[in-house]
Formats: structure tokens, C-alpha cells, sequence
């Protein structure tokens, strides 16, 4: 690697680079999450694994972004603990449970965009049906 050249778009140190586009998916749902690092190193996750969700949950912002929020939230009750030092305190739980009930915000406005969108089933249509009193049989 060279030296620090100020962050030349040519550079190792470019700034230009990862730049988050809020108007696709995937931006829209890193802002939902505040993944918004600079720096894609510095993101919590990577494009693929919110490529991933996105598939995961069809395409939907919302949905996508309450399954980020829970896993973040999985990880912050396996890694942090409630710890209190003499001028130190972490409540890992606590973050924990922001977070599940941020994902659950996002995925009620998913429930309710999903239902203003309306639906349709398709209906089996059978157009030689039995007669009425007439035993069916396959």
C-alpha cells in the first residue's frame, strides 16, 4: 500500500469508494439500521449479507431491515453483558431489546404496507364436477 495521498478516487485510501446510495434497497435499509459507516470496513454488514436478507424477505425494506435489527440484536446478547467497573457500565440486554423492538416497528409497517397493497388467491376450478347425489371418485 502507499502512503496516505489525501483520498484520490485512484487511491488505497479512496473515500469515493462504498459511498451508500440511499434511493436502491439496499441503501434504504442500511439508513433503517444506521449502518452508514464511510467506510464499508467499518459497516456492520457486508453488501452480500444484505443482499441476502433482501432475498430472504422478498425484496421488502422493512422486513429486511427488522431481520438486520434482530440478528444485531442475537449478536449483542451473545458478545455484550450487563457490566458495571468502578467508572464503566455496559447493559448488553438492554440494547438487545431496543433493537427487537425497533425490528418489530419495521415489521409492522411491512404488515400494514402489505396489507393496503391488497392480495388475490387463485381458486381451483373443476369444470366437470360430479352431479349432485352422484358418488365421486378419483
Amino acid at each position: 500500500m502507499s502512503d496516505y495521498d489525501g483520498g484520490t478516487p485512484d487511491s488505497d485510501f479512496s473515500t469515493t469508494d462504498g459511498v451508500i446510495d440511499y434511493t436502491l434497497p439496499l441503501g434504504k435499509v442500511r439508513l433503517l439500521i444506521t449502518d452508514t459507516a464511510d467506510l464499508e470496513a467499518d459497516r456492520i454488514f457486508t453488501e452480500a449479507q444484505l443482499d441476502a436478507f433482501l432475498d430472504m424477505n422478498a425484496g421488502s425494506v422493512n422486513r429486511t431491515a427488522a431481520q438486520a435489527l434482530l440478528v444485531m440484536a442475537a449478536n449483542e446478547t451473545l458478545l455484550s453483558k450487563k457490566i458495571r467497573t468502578q467508572d464503566l457500565s455496559t447493559d448488553g440486554p438492554a440494547v438487545s431489546a431496543e433493537l427487537r423492538a425497533l425490528a418489530k416497528v419495521l415489521t409492522d409497517r411491512a404488515d400494514a404496507e402489505d396489507s393496503a397493497e391488497g392480495w388475490f388467491d387463485v381458486v381451483g376450478f373443476e369444470p366437470y364436477a360430479h352431479l349432485e347425489g352422484e358418488e365421486y371418485r378419483l
